[in-house]
């Protein structure tokens, strides 16, 4: 029986997805996995019982991950189940920058109980004219799930697209529509785009890349929107080249005391994937890859562990050990089965930085003696017996 606590609440259909072989429960220092949403780990002692989180979301900030990793608990994200919500947010963001059409609605409430508020309209809605989308350029930043989505869906509302991303994936690579622009120089769309949207992770080579320099390089006029993270953009100097209409619209998810209300702002409350669409996908793939996880050891779109799958085990007994990436450690694994007279039909080890993980398939019963053998090996973080 494996137990599991979720921080936040999380979609009734993604927890429909556990079996009879899952119990919920409240405290956390019983869970074998977390669930997660937006709900703060930094400050929270992680149980030693505790092997896997699972962030219903993209975004890791709210979690120790290097702690979780040190600890040898997988921490995992759903990367691409909120992307429709997110590029539906950034079509709407364009458009509402284009034209205004927040002003024409506050207008329409402030005359509101006006009797010759028709004929005020026809009057006063010139100063609420926009312009088109089709025909302009946008630039693009991280072609990742929600980049390519936007990208293609830009290019059917037709504008011309162009995209960055030195790390493109293949599976994006061949997602993207063959009319997109994919260029190598992130300044050429800086120099080139009316509209720039950013779709890349924080990390410390991201944090503030739409900074003074980039906006100086920037059109005049031009529209920046953020759906990715506050922290990718200096908004002090976005906030000064928006007074001083060298940024014609800031179009934001990330409400702070540096944009709300100010001149030429769209901010909105996060709302980049709050639909229920959104929320169903990305727990339906949290708890998927928890169960893959804890009832067969494979690992998937975890943020401080490399992937690996060996499928569903099919020997007597499958081990899965985390720990340090040294060398050597795979033949002091296979030492300690050696001594013990056990073959491995099957194993593989992956790593991730300073980490990495070794599942290997045992033809005969692993006892408690070997368990405690590889667990004293220098580098090793934790072993569990999957089967």
């Amino acid at each position: 029986m494996f137990k599991y606590n979720c921080l936040n609440p999380i979609s009734d259909i993604g927890i429909a997805r556990f079996t009879n072989a899952y119990q919920k429960t409240d405290d956390i220092n019983e869970a074998d996995a977390v669930l997660v949403r937006s709900a703060s780990m930094h400050d929270m002692e992680l149980p030693k019982k505790l092997k896997a989180v699972a962030r219903a979301g993209a975004g890791v900030n709210n979690i120790e991950v290097r702690k979780c990793a040190e600890k040898g608990i997988v921490v995992f994200n759903t990367p691409g189940a909120n992307a429709n919500g997110v590029k539906e947010m950034v079509i709407a963001g364009m458009l509402l920058a284009s034209r205004d059409i927040v002003g024409g609605i506050g207008w329409v409430e402030s005359e509101k109980d006006s009797e010759n508020i028709d004929k005020l309209a026809e009057k006063s809605k010139k100063k609420f004219a926009g312009r088109e989308i089709s025909g302009k350029k946008l630039g693009i930043i991280g072609l990742g799930a929600i980049g390519v989505l936007v990208a293609n869906a830009a290019t059917g509302l037709g504008m011309e697209v162009l995209g960055y991303d030195p790390y493109i994936s293949v599976d994006a690579a061949w997602s993207l529509s063959r009319s997109i622009k994919h260029i190598t120089d992130v300044e050429e769309i800086y120099r080139e785009c009316d509209y720039i949207t950013i779709h890349v992770p924080l990390l410390e080579g991201t944090r503030k890349m739409i900074n003074k320099q980039a906006i100086e390089i920037m059109k005049d006029g031009v529209v920046i929107l953020n759906f990715a993270r506050d922290l990718l953009v200096d908004e002090e100097a976005l906030v000064k080249a928006l007074e001083e209409d060298k940024v014609k619209k800031y179009v934001t998810d990330f409400a702070n005391p540096i944009v709300a209300g100010k001149k030429n702002t769209l901010v909105t409350p996060h709302l980049g994937a709050s639909t229920a669409e959104s929320e169903d996908n990305c727990a339906v793939m949290a708890v998927k890859q928890v169960r893959d996880y804890l009832e067969n050891g494979n690992i998937k779109n975890s943020v401080n562990f490399p992937n690996c799958d060996m499928g569903i085990c099919v020997a007597e007994s499958r081990i899965a050990i985390t720990h340090k990436n040294v060398a050597n450690m795979i033949t002091k694994y296979t030492a300690v089965f050696g001594e013990e007279g056990l073959n491995i039909s099957d194993m593989t080890n992956k790593s991730k930085g300073e980490f990495a993980y070794t599942l290997l398939d045992v033809e005969g019963k692993v006892t408690e003696e070997i368990i405690n053998k590889l667990e004293n090996i220098n580098g090793v973080i934790t072993v569990r017996i999957v089967k």
